[in-house]
C-alpha cells in the first residue's frame, strides 16, 4: 500500500490529484480478497486498470484506489482468457502473433482487457461483443465470482450494464480468436481503403493490425509518451445516436450549418441514426486544436474527437473545454453529446 500517490501518473490523461491510499493487487486472489474486505468495511473504493477512460478531479480520491496489475494470457485453439489487469494492445500483440484472427481491428487503443466489455470497446467496425464469450465478475454485493456470458451484460453502443455501476467488478474475460489467422470482416470503409480491400473482406490479421496501428498513430491515438496529442482518454464523446423523430430537425440544422451539398455521414444504430461526433464537433466551430496552441487543454491536433492535456493541464482545465464543445455541438446542431469517459470528482 501506498498514500498520497498522484492519479496524474496512473491515467492517459495525466490528470486527477492524490489518491489518499493506493493498494496494488497483481494476482486475482489478492484482487477479490481486497475488494471484498474494503466492501465489507464500506471504504470508499475506485478500482483502475489501465487509467484510460477515467477524468479525475484535482482533488483526487479521498479513499483507497485499488489498481488491478493482473497481467495473464491463455491462448487456446480459438479463444484468450485474459487476467482484467492485462494491457488490451499487448493481449491483441499477442493473439496475432500467434497466428490468431479477429482482434486486429482494436489495435492500439489504450487501457486494460477488464475494461473492454464494460465498454463494449469499439474500432474499425468491430466490437468487443462480437467477440466476447463470457466474463468473470466479481459480485460486490454478495463477493461471489462466477462467470457470465454476454447475454447478460446488456451490450450497446460503448456501453454495458456494468458501466457507471459499482455492483460487479470484471477479474477475467474470454474472448473468441480466429485460429486460421484472417481478420473480421472488413466493416469500416476507410480501413478497408487503406487495405485495398473491399468492405466484408479478410485480410491476414497481421496486415489489418499494422494497418490500424498506422491509421490511428495519424489521429493520435496511440500513446505516445512525447506527444502530447496522445495525453488524452480517445475518443471523449460517443457518436450520438439521434432517434428517427428527432432526425429531420438535427440533419435541417445541419444543413443550414453546411449547406446542401454537404454529405452528412449517417449511419444505421439501434434505437435511430448514428451521427459522427467528430464531424459535428468540428462543423460547429471546433476544429483541430482548439482553443489555440497555447492552451493547457485542447482538441487534438490530429482528431477533434479527443480532448488532450498539453502538458500543464489540469481536470478543471480539461472539463472546462469539454464542457465547451458539448454546449457548442448542441446550440448549434440540437445534439448533446455524451462523454465516454467515466468522471471522478468532476462533473462534465
Amino acid at each position: 500500500m501506498s498514500e498520497q500517490v498522484p492519479l496524474s501518473t496512473l491515467t492517459t490523461l495525466r490528470l486527477g490529484g492524490p489518491a489518499r491510499v493506493l493498494a496494488e493487487c497483481a494476482t486475482t486472489d489478492v484482487l477479490v480478497d481486497v475488494v471484498r474486505l474494503l466492501d465489507a468495511e464500506q471504504v470508499p473504493t475506485l478500482i483502475l486498470a489501465g487509467g484510460s477512460n477515467l477524468v479525475v478531479g484535482d482533488a483526487g480520491f479521498d479513499g483507497v484506489v485499488v489498481k488491478i496489475a493482473t497481467t495473464g494470457v491463455e491462448l487456446d485453439t480459438d479463444s484468450v482468457r485474459i487476467e482484467a489487469g492485462a494491457v488490451w494492445d499487448d493481449v491483441v500483440a499477442r493473439t496475432v502473433s500467434a497466428g490468431f484472427g479477429g482482434l486486429e481491428a482494436l489495435s492500439g487503443i489504450p487501457g486494460s482487457a477488464g475494461a473492454t466489455p464494460v465498454q463494449n470497446v469499439g474500432a474499425y467496425g468491430v466490437e468487443v461483443r462480437s467477440v466476447l464469450r463470457r466474463v468473470r465478475l466479481l459480485d460486490r454485493r454478495t463477493g461471489e465470482v462466477r462467470w457470465v456470458g454476454p447475454e447478460h451484460l446488456g451490450l450497446g453502443y460503448r456501453t454495458s450494464v456494468l458501466k457507471h455501476s459499482d455492483a460487479a467488478l470484471v477479474v477475467d474475460v474470454e474472448l473468441e480468436v480466429r485460429p486460421d489467422g484472417s481478420s473480421a470482416p472488413l466493416g469500416y470503409r476507410e480501413l478497408a481503403t487503406a487495405l485495398g480491400a473491399e468492405e466484408g473482406e479478410r485480410r491476414p490479421a497481421a496486415e489489418v493490425r499494422e494497418q490500424v496501428l498506422a491509421l490511428r498513430r495519424g489521429k493520435g491515438m496511440v500513446l505516445d509518451e512525447t506527444d502530447h496529442d496522445t495525453w488524452s482518454a480517445g475518443s471523449f464523446f460517443t457518436n450520438p445516436v439521434v432517434p428517427e423523430g428527432a432526425l429531420p430537425a438535427v440533419l435541417a440544422a445541419i444543413t443550414e450549418r453546411v449547406g446542401a451539398d454537404v454529405r452528412i455521414p449517417q449511419f444505421p444504430a439501434e434505437g435511430g441514426t448514428k451521427l459522427s461526433a467528430g464531424w459535428l464537433i468540428e462543423r460547429a466551430g471546433f476544429g483541430k486544436g482548439f482553443p489555440s496552441a497555447d492552451a493547457p487543454a485542447r482538441l487534438s491536433t490530429k482528431h477533434t474527437l479527443a480532448l488532450t492535456n498539453r502538458g500543464n493541464a489540469t481536470a478543471a482545465d480539461l472539463v472546462a473545454l469539454a464542457r465547451q464543445v458539448r454546449d457548442g455541438v448542441q446550440k448549434v446542431f440540437g445534439v448533446r453529446l455524451e462523454p465516454e469517459p467515466v468522471p471522478v470528482g468532476v462533473e462534465i
